[in-house]
């Protein structure tokens, strides 16, 4: 483990799978017996921060935290930011306005959020998408009135969100206030007011960082198959009687928590997506009806 650790930090579902392959290594090593391998297995999933997992691998030499079980990281690196910089071109917007009256419009893929955009909905609604989006300055002013209709604004992560809107029988969504910005990141205003409507803010990954942790998710996960496999395979060739049935079963019930876990929290996604989609076609019937 590193000098810098950062014990309290909550370590991740990835944290925990690499300590338990350093110890599958020690065991077909014959650093670790059997016994000792349950105990610590058992510890490391259920440890909840980096200084829980520290201590589990720290008596294991460096040979055995290589190939297929890398080191694991104490301090966690900062997110890059993207290339902000580049994003805050000055100059001009490409568009200044909207207007949806019982209809509806989108802003959104690339194109540059001016120092002021002006958007209004009557009976009816409409997008601003800032995730792909360049900026003419540093800070922009979203301005939304929406009467009878409604509008959502969407930001990238980094963004600091600022909402000054009014809402008259109506509705702002603040719920994205309060979120620092990355160093050079621009800052959205959105003001303006809703009068038997609602403005909604929300954050948002763009469509490629998500594809691309999707990705990631999946080759990690085809990465633990294929080290499960050819574990599997050399402890039917080592390890013999008891203590291979007894390893077989720890593994194949923390392997189904794990499955468990995951399923889970792809059932919560898919719901809370699919109650996304359900409420934004009851709001495009209910401007379709207006």
């Amino acid at each position: 483990m590193t000098d810098d650790a950062v014990p309290e930090l909550r370590a991740s579902d990835a944290d925990r799978e690499r300590v338990a392959d350093i110890l599958r290594d020690a065991l077909a090593e014959g650093r670790l017996d059997m016994e000792e391998f349950g105990e610590r297995l058992d510890a490391t999933y259920k440890a909840r921060t980096y200084g829980e997992l520290a201590p589990i691998t720290r008596d294991l030499p460096a040979a055995a935290r290589t190939d297929s079980a890398p080191r694991v990281s104490m301090a966690k690196e900062s997110a890059p930011s993207g290339s902000w910089a580049a994003r805050v071109t000055g100059g001009e917007g490409s568009s200044d306005w909207a207007v949806a009256v019982m209809s509806g419009f989108q802003r959104k893929g690339r194109w540059t959020v001016p120092r002021r955009f002006n958007a209004f909905a009557f009976w009816g609604g409409g997008e601003i998408d800032l995730r792909d989006a360049d900026f003419a300055a540093g800070e922009v002013e979203i301005n939304c009135v929406a009467i009878m209709g409604g509008m959502q604004v969407i930001v990238p992560p980094g963004v600091e969100v600022v909402v000054r809107g009014i809402g008259i029988m109506g509705g702002f969504d603040h719920r994205e206030e309060g979120v620092p910005g990355d160093p050079g990141a621009p800052r959205v205003i959105v003001t303006g007011f809703a009068f038997w409507g609602g403005v909604g803010v929300e954050r948002k990954l763009p469509r490629a960082e998500r594809e691309r942790l999707k990705e990631e998710r999946r080759q990690e996960k085809l990465e633990r198959k294929r080290s499960r496999r050819e574990l599997g395979e050399s402890f039917r060739d080592d390890v013999r009687g008891a203590h291979g049935a007894h390893l077989g079963m720890l593994d194949d019930h923390h392997e189904l928590m794990r499955e468990r876990r995951r399923e889970r929290r792809e059932d919560r996604e898919g719901r809370r997506e699919e109650r996304h989609q359900r409420r934004e076609e009851r709001e495009r019937r209910r401007d379709r009806e207006y």
